[in-house]
């Protein structure tokens, strides 16, 4: 069975493409015949995604989200180049964790600063382009986080609640303009935050304090068998759902979210 093209003449802008499930996405999108710019803070990041991609059809664009000149500017020559959009992926993003009364204004604002307003910029700046698109689809970055419980994440779990949650409000406000929105919430998934086994604290996401009780983190392991013992999935797993959700297969669903964790919050 050939892969699928279900991004043929589409042009899609992805951001945290650098890296993680944001990097497989990127390439998930041009195996499927998509014309894509793939946007990131991390030049070094950028220049790995496009040896890996090898391919005409990419473009690469340094852009920080959270600034609001650098959206701005990166989405309109994002559009520029492609001659239009039709689907965005907003899948940058951090992760901090550590214990909450020790966790300072700055680190919290700087997580929701990052992932939420980043991915409001950024979605803000597209709409013009999004409204004159083909079938146009917008997939967000929510997480398990945002509706079960993962320790030392508070302003992770704010955050994505909070994409969760304008996703919804978006899907509906733009629906008789018939431009999509769904988010996925991965879980359990090697990206760019982890170190891609979830077998130690450190794998586990940057900051957790030395005393982190791992057994709090019991429930959230999959249920589906993974390889060499492996309790994180690769981002391969979530750049097939954003494929899906972004593509023209996906014409009759908004307003949701789909998650992919192994069936580890059933």
């Amino acid at each position: 069975m050939g892969v699928l093209q279900r991004y043929t003449g589409r042009r899609v802008l992805i951001t945290g493409g650098g890296s993680g499930i944001g990097q497989a996405s990127v390439l998930r999108i041009l195996e499927e015949g998509g014309q894509v710019v793939a946007a990131d803070i991390s030049e070094a990041g950028l220049a790995d995604t496009a040896e890996k991609a090898n391919s005409t059809a990419l473009s690469t664009l340094s852009m920080d989200i959270a600034d609001e000149e650098s959206a701005r500017a990166g989405v309109a020559e994002a559009v520029q180049r492609l001659g239009g959009l039709d689907t965005l992926v907003n899948a940058a993003g951090v992760l901090r964790s550590a214990h909450f009364e020790q966790t300072t204004l700055a680190e919290f604002e700087q997580v929701l600063r990052i992932n939420l307003i980043g991915t409001f910029l950024v979605t803000r700046e597209s709409i013009p382009a999004l409204r004159a698109g083909v079938g146009p689809a917008v997939v967000n970055f929510s997480s398990t986080s945002a509706a079960f419980a993962h320790p030392y994440m508070s302003a992770y779990a704010a955050s994505k609640g909070g994409i969760q949650a304008m996703t919804h409000a978006l899907a509906l406000e733009f629906s008789k303009q018939g431009i999509r929105f769904n988010s996925v919430q991965p879980g359990s998934i090697s990206s760019g935050m982890t170190d891609g086994t979830g077998r130690s604290k450190q794998s586990l996401g940057p900051g957790l304090p030395p005393d982190v009780d791992l057994g709090m983190f019991a429930k959230a392991s999959p249920a589906l068998p993974l390889d060499d013992g492996a309790i994180f999935a690769g981002p391969d797993a979530v750049a097939a759902v954003v494929a899906m959700l972004g593509s023209p297969d996906a014409y009759f669903v908004t307003g949701t979210e789909v998650r992919v964790d192994g069936g580890s919050h059933m």
